[in-house]
């Protein structure tokens, strides 16, 4: 199975509603990272990862955000989903590894064994608990993520970077271990490896263009709105 080195890790995303969400984009995006140092991508859609494999020999963390009527479980969802992800090219295979209702008859378990005996892939368990990791761990998943932490109903209180969530996985699970979720400066991701994370995963900080020029954007709108003296 694919080794996944340490270091950083780059998420190249888009929302479905901008214009960067495409292909050719994206694999420019990743490639851009690939260049720069990054030492594997993480990719959404099968498209975007066949795109991207083309362009980058580094390890692909593929995933598939589907929505699914009666479950909350987006990230990858079922098995099938994992099918169309490896045959795209991703060297590893992202999930869903809350204790939320997955949908249809799959149990966690199951996934992780499918997709290591029929795909030959290693399983990356996006987690939003210890209690989460902890079971992800023994169900097998090779690569624990923090990616969760903050958008589930069990975390929403809190926001990302899950400081403590990451000390209580490294503290206690034999696991490779992923710091992703609000790292949104260098300064925070040397913190994520000096609490002993084995990698990070920086998104919106680096390929965000649409969050970034909003959150730039509505702190200027509300300067000019506030009462000069």
């Amino acid at each position: 199975m694919t080794h996944l080195p340490k270091g950083l890790i780059v998420s190249c995303q888009a929302p479905v509603s901008s214009p960067l969400d495409d292909p050719y984009i994206i694999a420019a995006m990743a490639q851009a990272a690939v260049n720069n140092g990054a030492v594997a991508v993480r990719i959404n859609t099968p498209n975007h990862i066949k795109a991207v494999r083309a362009k980058v020999q580094v390890p692909i963390i593929g995933l598939w955000k589907q929505v699914i009527t009666g479950s909350h479980v987006y990230i990858t969802p079922q098995f099938h989903h994992a099918v169309a992800v490896a045959e795209a090219g991703a060297d590893i295979i992202a999930i869903d590894g809350t204790t939320r209702n997955r949908p249809g008859d799959e149990k966690l378990p199951d996934v992780i064994n499918n997709i290591h005996q029929q795909l030959g892939k290693p399983v990356m368990a996006d987690v939003d608990t210890y209690e989460a990791a902890k079971l992800a761990v023994e169900a097998g998943v090779d690569i624990v993520g923090t990616t969760l932490f903050g958008y589930t109903s069990e975390t929403k209180s809190f926001a990302p970077p899950g400081w403590e969530l990451l000390t209580q996985i490294i503290g206690n699970l034999k696991i490779f271990v992923i710091c992703e979720g609000g790292i949104s400066s260098p300064e925070m991701a040397i913190k994520a490896l000096e609490l002993g994370t084995d990698a990070v995963v920086v998104g919106t900080a680096i390929t965000g263009i649409d969050l970034l020029v909003q959150a730039y954007n509505n702190n200027i709108a509300n300067f000019y709105k506030q009462p000069k003296i």
